[in-house]
């Protein structure tokens, strides 16, 4: 009988994962608060539980896709939270965006309980959550990675495992969104100073983006701020503002200056207070050409 797994969390990244693990074959439950967002999942076989904890008590396998560490810490040790169902030595993935002392503290509930928890935080965009082509970024007891093995293919194109500490994978998504953000405003500042020169912003990115600078980031994130139209959305400028103000956090607490983090933190908090947050968060990238009087084109 094929093992039974559980996915917890249904926005767009997570729907699209949870999509390519009912086509791989796997049976699946599913959770989210909004219900609604399991129709898509229902309709392809999935079973949709009512809470977390019915979501994971037949699982051996429970992934999970929130937007924080409040919302994991509910789903996971809250009223019918996924850790009062599951059983002993099941396996807790959590893909979310949090704080590596968060996924220890969340590791240690589990190892009272007799399951596991290991840390795989995801890099990529929904589009590349539905092609199978993220990069997925394990930490976490080995046995329980090799448990794994089988289920990571639908969903992403290659695995980065950082040791058997549940935070480590966190703090390298934290690392990855802040150079995520370094090379928007980097693009952002160096866009509209070709711009205002009397350069066309498309020409600029089209050349960078094949020659010093062919690659996804600069490519992808390039063309949003060439063109200055952030749609569709990937993530929210609040929640990458919830990122930074972590990785903040862990240079506050490893005594690292980051004079870059900041500016970076204070521009999506100048993004969120203008009330963009309906645009993908690499609109932060506009303010650099509101600041130089130029607008937004188009």
């Amino acid at each position: 009988m094929a093992e039974q797994i559980a996915f917890l969390g249904l926005g767009n990244m997570g729907v699209a994962m949870a999509t390519n693990l009912l086509r791989a074959g796997h049976s699946l439950s599913v959770y989210n608060r909004t219900t609604s967002k399991a129709d898509s999942l229902k309709a392809l076989g999935a079973t949709v539980a009512a809470t977390p904890a019915e979501a994971a008590q037949d699982a051996s396998i429970v992934f999970t896709m929130v937007t924080d560490d409040a919302a994991l810490d509910t789903i996971t040790t809250g009223p019918d939270g996924l850790l009062s169902g599951l059983a002993p030595g099941a396996v807790h993935v959590s893909c979310s965006t949090v704080a590596p002392d968060t996924n220890r503290r969340l590791a240690a509930a589990h190892q009272q309980r007799g399951s596991v928890l290991v840390a795989m935080p995801v890099f990529g965009k929904p589009d590349a959550a539905e092609a199978s082509k993220l990069w997925l970024a394990t930490a976490g007891p080995t046995g329980a990675k090799e448990k794994l093995h089988p289920f990571l293919d639908p969903l992403g194109q290659g695995v980065y495992d950082f040791g058997e500490d549940p935070g480590a994978a966190n703090l390298v998504k934290l690392c990855g969104n802040f150079m995520l953000g370094a090379a928007i405003e980097a693009m952002a500042e160096a866009y509209t100073l070709a711009q205002k020169s009397g350069l066309e912003r498309q020409q600029v990115h089209e050349f960078f983006s094949n020659t010093l600078f062919n690659c996804p980031v600069y490519k992808n994130y390039g063309q949003l701020i060439a063109s200055q139209h952030y749609q569709p959305v990937g993530a929210e400028p609040r929640i990458i503002r919830k990122d930074l103000k972590l990785v903040l956090h862990e240079a506050q607490e490893q005594i690292v200056p980051m004079p870059f983090a900041t500016i970076i933190f204070d521009q999506l908090s100048a993004t969120v207070a203008r009330g963009r947050d309906n645009i993908d968060w690499a609109g932060f990238a506009q303010l650099a050409a509101d600041n130089a009087g130029l607008g937004q084109q188009g």
